[in-house]
């Protein structure tokens, strides 16, 4: 064989080392929650967000990538309460970079395997967005928007992840996800828009999420994919790592997950629809320092949208 036959047989057989991702969230919410009980006197209050994210990761080897991402956020709030008004957040997100490994050097020779990986988040989201509002005389004045449409957190931190995946019977496969942000520093500085003791400053809180179930291949259709299974998402009322003082609204939200895969002319395309199954808002570390019974009222998506696109190349 020549040598210009060699190079091309190399090239042919080579992987394609870069993946470039694209992902789309929409999160509605106008239901309030004070723990599990929905307060549905209280009307008027809407969330809505836009979330895009553009990810790129690099194949180093057959068991070690560098990824990379950068999210972009566009978020309304419209808030009955004072100071009332409506406020805009248009930014791009907190950025992150990190790495990640397989446990096993793949293909291995079950066809699972298990992936860990650290990145690390940087202060690059505007956490101090501001828009105009009324006081409680009904004075126009300019005020900081709330901590849940806003573009970032304001803190460095680093996050952990794993997932995994296994083969099982007749073309199904089990799945898991799972991450945890880790916050250090305490408050972000910015106002709260409150009074009340130790929370006149917004917190900068950890975060998880975890995702699992099952996906299956769908007979006489090639690259479509279903999978259903559950997510657990929230804000813990402590943080792992420092301490836990300023405004946070703590709890967690557990939705079905269903949703599906698509690969097709070298692209995957995937898309899911999570209903949400139980909220619960818990009191914060101020409100219980504050003996307080119950916390302030939050609002919980009853459902979100997210898309993804992605090509490897």
């Amino acid at each position: 064989m020549a040598d210009e036959d060699r190079i091309t047989a190399r090239e042919v057989q080579r992987p394609q080392p870069w993946v470039i991702a694209v992902g789309y969230s929409y999160l509605p919410s106008s239901r309030p929650f004070v723990g599990t009980v929905e307060q549905k006197q209280e009307t008027g209050l809407e969330n809505r967000i836009h979330l895009f994210d553009i990810s790129i990761e690099r194949q180093l080897t057959r068991r070690f990538s560098a990824v990379a991402s950068m999210p972009v956020v566009s978020s309304y709030r419209n808030q009955t309460y004072v100071p009332t008004g409506q406020f805009y957040v248009n930014s791009i997100g907190d950025m992150t970079i990190g790495g990640r490994a397989w446990v096993f050097r793949p293909p291995t020779e079950g066809g699972g395997n298990i992936a860990v990986g650290v990145s690390l988040k940087l202060p690059t989201g505007k956490y101090n967005a501001t828009g105009s509002a009324k006081n409680a005389r009904g004075q126009p004045i300019i005020a900081t928007a709330d901590p849940s449409i806003q573009a970032g957190d304001g803190g460095t931190g680093f996050a952990i992840e794993t997932q995994a995946y296994r083969p099982i019977w007749f073309k199904s496969m089990v799945y898991f996800t799972g991450s945890y942000l880790f916050n250090p520093r305490d408050t972000n500085g910015v106002s709260s828009n409150r009074i009340r003791f130790r929370e006149t400053v917004n917190s900068v809180p950890d975060q998880y999420l975890a995702r699992g179930g099952l996906a299956r291949a769908v007979p006489k259709i090639p690259g479509l994919v279903v999978t259903f299974g559950g997510r657990w998402e929230g804000v813990p009322v402590r943080d792992l790592l420092g301490e836990s003082n300023g405004f946070r609204r703590p709890g967690y939200q557990i939705s079905a997950d269903p949703g599906f895969l698509y690969a097709r002319w070298g692209y995957v395309f995937s898309c899911n629809v999570p209903w949400a199954i139980e909220r619960n808002l818990r009191r914060s570390v101020p409100e219980i320092a504050n003996g307080f019974r119950d916390s302030d009222a939050a609002t919980f998506p009853d459902y979100m949208l997210i898309f993804g696109i992605s090509r490897r190349f």
